[in-house]
C-alpha cells in the first residue's frame, strides 16, 4: 500500500471514530449555567427547578440597582450589583421547594420580590436545571 493511500485510510478512519463518538454540551463534572436577572421588582426567571446533589452555576446580573439574592436554606446570600455579573456555583445538598428573595431595599415593592427554587430529588435523566418563567416555559 502506498504512503497516499495509508494517509486516506487513517483520515477515514479518524473521521469515523470522531463521528462515531458521543458529543457532550459540556465537560463532565462541569456545572450547568443558569442566568438570573434582577430588576425593580421581580427576579426573571421567576421559577427554576434544580436536582439535588447536580452543581449549577448561577450568573445573576441587575438592570437597574443593587439588589440581594438570598436562599437561606442553600445558604446563598450575596449582591447583584448594576452592569456586573455576579457568580456563584451551588450544588444543592436537600430537596424541596425554597424562596430567593431581595434582601436589598430597592423600592416600594421590594417585600414582594421573590423567586422559587425548587431542588428535586436525583434522577437519571434530568437536567442540571429546569428555569421556567411566569409564563411556563422551560430552557436548558
Amino acid at each position: 500500500m502506498t504512503l497516499t493511500k495509508k494517509l486516506v485510510v487513517l483520515g477515514l478512519l479518524t473521521g469515523l471514530a470522531v463521528y462515531a463518538t458521543p458529543s457532550r454540551t459540556r465537560a463532565a463534572g462541569s456545572a450547568q449555567v443558569v442566568k438570573i436577572t434582577a430588576n425593580k421588582f421581580h427576579f426573571t426567571p421567576d421559577h427554576i427547578t434544580l436536582v439535588k446533589g447536580q452543581p449549577v452555576t448561577l450568573q445573576l446580573t441587575s438592570t437597574d440597582v443593587t439588589h440581594g439574592f438570598m436562599i437561606r436554606a442553600l445558604k446563598i446570600d450575596t449582591d447583584i450589583k448594576p452592569g456586573k455579573v455576579t457568580e456563584m456555583t451551588v450544588t444543592p445538598a436537600n430537596a424541596g421547594t425554597f424562596k430567593a428573595i431581595c434582601d436589598h431595599y430597592c423600592g416600594l415593592g421590594h417585600g414582594g420580590m421573590k423567586m422559587t427554587v425548587m431542588v428535586e430529588e436525583t434522577t437519571a435523566k434530568a437536567p442540571a436545571a429546569k428555569v421556567l418563567s411566569a409564563s411556563n416555559t422551560v430552557s436548558k
